[in-house]
C-alpha cells in the first residue's frame, strides 16, 4: 500500500480532526509527566476551539498539518517569539506528531514546514528524551533558561533551547 504524506497550512475545516489529535499526542507524549487526572481535562472539542482561533492568525504565524493518506497525524507551529528578552525573534512553539508515525520523517517535514534556517527558539518539556535527540538534530541546544508552569493544574517543568 502507497502511503502519501502532505504536510499544508491548517485551515478551519480542520479544528475538529486537530482537536483530536493534540488529545492524542499529549496523552502519549506527557503520561509519564502528568497525572491521568489531569490528562482527562484535555477535551478535544476544547482544543478544536482553540485550533479554529490558530486559524485565523495573521501571516506572522505558521500552522501546518501532516496528513498521512487523508487523515491527520501531527502538527507545527510558529511565529513571533513570545518571551519578553527572547534571545531570537523567530519561535517554534510546537510539533507534535502522532506517536506510531515518529521515526518516518514526517515530524522533520513538519519542522521544517514551520522554521526557517537560522536562529530560532523554542520551549520544550525538560522529561522529553526523544524530542530533544530531534532538536538537537536540528541544532538546538539548552540556553540554560528553565521555568516550571502550570499545565491542567500540575507543574510542567520545561526547558529553552537556541539555535
Amino acid at each position: 500500500m502507497n502511503t502519501t504524506v502532505v504536510v499544508r497550512p491548517v485551515t478551519e475545516a480542520d479544528a475538529d480532526s486537530l482537536g483530536r489529535v493534540h488529545a492524542a499526542c499529549w496523552h502519549e507524549s506527557y503520561d509519564h509527566i502528568l497525572s491521568q487526572a489531569a490528562l482527562s481535562q484535555l477535551h478535544p472539542e476544547r482544543l478544536a476551539q482553540m485550533w479554529r482561533r490558530f486559524s485565523a492568525q495573521g501571516p506572522a504565524y505558521r500552522h501546518v498539518v501532516a496528513e498521512l493518506d487523508g487523515e491527520i497525524v501531527g502538527f507545527a507551529g510558529s511565529g513571533p517569539g513570545r518571551d519578553a528578552g527572547k534571545p531570537t525573534e523567530h519561535e517554534l512553539y510546537f510539533v507534535y506528531l502522532l506517536e506510531a508515525h515518529q521515526g518516518t520523517g514526517i515530524g522533520q517535514a513538519l519542522f521544517d514546514a514551520v522554521v526557517d534556517p537560522g536562529p530560532t527558539y523554542l520551549w520544550l518539556a525538560a522529561d522529553n528524551p526523544r524530542a530533544h535527540r530531534f532538536y538537537t538534530r536540528n541544532g538546538y541546544l539548552p540556553d540554560g533558561q528553565e521555568r516550571t508552569e502550570e499545565v491542567l493544574g500540575e507543574p510542567f517543568r520545561e526547558v529553552r533551547l537556541e539555535r
